[in-house]
Parts: structure tokens; C-alpha cells; sequence
């Protein structure tokens, strides 16, 4: 099964002023904590569904990430800073510091929580709801993982985040 492995998230926030929607996922898989950003394995299909779901081109490196993102309205970050985890596998998440949401609350005028996925809306209302006062919509997850959903099937559950 492996070890447990103590894991610090790493990454910034990606979001400005105009941002209106979260997108939180749980912590970055092994594969992006190697490439350094957010769904950095490439068949995470979370950067796939964004675009298609906002009507934008398929971002190929990272400052096209943060574009699409900013261009949709659309903060991202995860809800875990900090946690014992054996490889990527968010069943296995233990220990957990959250990351403090209040730096885009104050900032954005966020007006809903999406969670990539069931653990994501698990640890958020567990460590964050009560602090933030709303409540999260669960997508379904985008990751590999979650073979059962096909694209065509994620993509009409994440319609919810096109403005």
C-alpha cells in the first residue's frame, strides 16, 4: 500500500479581484507536486473540462492555466496545506492543516464553492465551512482515478461553473 508521507502544498492560490467561483480540490497529486502546479498529471482531466465548460482553448502551460482561470472568473486552490498522505490517494489524507480561504474571501467576491470531488467537499466541510459560512457544491472528481466518468459525462455535471 506505501507510506505515509508528510506533504506541505507548495502551491499559491490562483485568483484576482474579478474571481466569483472557487474551485477547490483536496492536495496537489504526487504527479503535480512534481510539475509544480495545480493537475499537472496529464490525464487529470480538470484543465480539459474547464475549458470546454467555459468556451476557452485548452491551456498548454501554465501562464495559459491561469489565464483560462482568470478569463472564466474562476479562483483555484485546495482545501489541504497541510497532511499525511500515502501517494495520491486522498482516502488515505490524515493529519490535515487547512489552507486559510480567508485571503480569497476578503479579496473576491466569491459567490459559490465547487469541490473537485467528494473528499474535497468532505475535508472543506469538516475544516472550513464553519469558518467561511458557505456551503460547497461536490462535482464530480476529474482525476484518473474516477475512470466511471467519461469526459462528455463530466463535463455536463461541471456546466454548473460556466458563468
Amino acid at each position: 500500500m506505501g507510506e505515509y508521507v508528510h506533504v506541505v502544498h507548495g502551491f499559491e492560490p490562483v485568483f484576482d479581484s474579478e474571481s466569483r467561483l472557487l474551485i477547490l480540490g483536496s492536495l496537489p497529486s504526487v504527479k503535480s507536486r512534481e510539475e509544480g502546479f495545480y493537475y499537472g498529471n496529464p490525464r487529470n482531466r480538470f484543465w480539459q473540462v474547464t475549458a470546454m465548460v467555459t468556451k476557452q482553448s485548452l491551456p498548454n502551460d501554465r501562464e495559459q492555466k491561469i489565464k483560462l482561470l482568470k478569463n472564466a472568473k474562476i479562483a483555484l486552490w485546495d482545501v489541504v496545506a497541510e497532511c499525511d498522505i500515502i501517494g495520491s490517494g486522498d482516502a488515505s489524507i490524515k493529519n490535515v492543516i487547512s489552507t486559510d480561504l480567508s485571503l480569497i474571501l476578503s479579496e473576491c467576491k466569491i459567490e459559490k464553492i465547487y469541490a473537485n470531488g467528494s473528499a474535497a467537499a468532505r475535508l472543506y466541510r469538516r475544516f472550513q465551512l464553519e469558518q467561511t459560512g458557505i456551503e460547497i457544491t461536490a462535482l464530480p472528481s476529474t482525476s484518473p482515478a474516477n475512470a466511471a466518468w467519461s469526459l462528455e459525462r463530466l463535463c455536463k455535471a461541471w456546466q454548473k461553473i460556466a458563468w
